[in-house]
Formats: structure tokens, C-alpha cells, sequence
């Protein structure tokens, strides 16, 4: 048996499941995936279970509600040279998993996702003065909580490597 047939959300129903729960409890965060959606309506897309992905230009990944953005793995012209296709691949695979965490954390918060994970991860993410802490002090992405509990919780659903960088 396939390890990710054993899980709800690998069953239609429970993909029909998750879908509802998003387009209701996670409406306002689904609402502005959707946004992002039209937005890169030219980008690649497919389902990755349940939620909708979007492999869009660019190296990091966003989460919200239903949508999940996250890098293309055919397109590695914003890639540094050391990474070898097999290892870009791996990375656009485990920030899949990473965002599709965020996904569950929309789940459990539904409303007050964005005031809580949304914002802390954002600025953690583009924050200059975040930036700089973690590349001076070596400190992880995933060592924020908002971080750490999406990894956690993709690998626990997916059964699936996320990211640990």
C-alpha cells in the first residue's frame, strides 16, 4: 500500500473535505490566494492534494488558504549555479510540502490565520532587519514557530521531506 493512501486527505472525500473547510473557515486567506491566482494566471498550475498550485516564478513559496505558490522546478534561471537540477528539483519538491503545512495551519486558524502565521511568517521572510539576523547568526528559516510548525505538519501529512533551511 502507498504510504499516502493512508492518510484522509489522500481520499476524494477527504480532499472535498479540505477544499470546503478553506473556501469557509480559510475564506479570507482563499479570497487573496485567489487574487494571487489571476495575478500569475500564466504560471503552471495543478492540484497538489486538494489545494491548488501555483509553480510560479520565483525562488520562495507563499501559502494562502486553498493556494499554495511555489517555485517552478523548469525554471532555473533565478538559481544559483551551485545547485544541480536534482537538487533544485528537491527543493521546489519540500517547499511544496512546506507550503501545503501552511495549508493545515489555515485549517486549524481559519480567520485568524493571517493575523497570526500570515504576518509573523511574512515579515520573518522579507524583513532586511530577519534577513541579516539569520544569515549573521546562521540561524534557520525554519527556526521561527511559524515555520517550524508548517514543516512539521506538511512532513506529518505528506509523509514528504519539507524544507530545513
Amino acid at each position: 500500500m502507498n504510504h499516502n493512501d493512508t492518510h484522509f486527505i489522500h481520499s476524494n472525500l477527504g480532499q472535498i473535505f479540505y477544499i470546503c473547510i478553506q473556501l469557509t473557515w480559510g475564506f479570507f486567506q482563499s479570497l487573496l490566494g485567489f487574487m494571487f491566482l489571476l495575478i500569475f494566471y500564466k504560471s503552471p498550475h495543478d492540484s497538489y492534494y486538494g489545494s491548488i498550485r501555483t509553480k510560479w516564478p520565483l525562488r520562495g513559496g507563499i501559502s494562502l488558504g486553498l493556494f499554495i505558490f511555489t517555485p517552478n522546478e523548469q525554471n532555473m534561471s533565478s538559481v544559483s549555479p551551485i545547485y544541480s537540477k536534482e537538487r533544485w528539483n528537491d527543493y521546489c519538491a519540500q517547499v511544496s510540502v512546506h507550503e501545503y503545512g501552511h495549508t493545515v495551519q489555515s485549517l486549524i486558524l481559519g480567520p485568524l490565520y493571517l493575523v497570526t502565521v500570515g504576518i509573523v511568517s511574512l515579515i520573518w521572510s522579507r524583513s532586511g532587519y530577519f534577513k541579516r539576523k539569520r544569515k549573521e547568526n546562521c540561524i534557520p528559516y525554519s527556526d521561527c514557530w511559524t515555520e517550524k510548525w508548517a514543516n512539521s505538519l506538511g512532513e506529518k501529512v505528506l509523509k514528504e521531506p519539507s524544507i530545513h533551511h
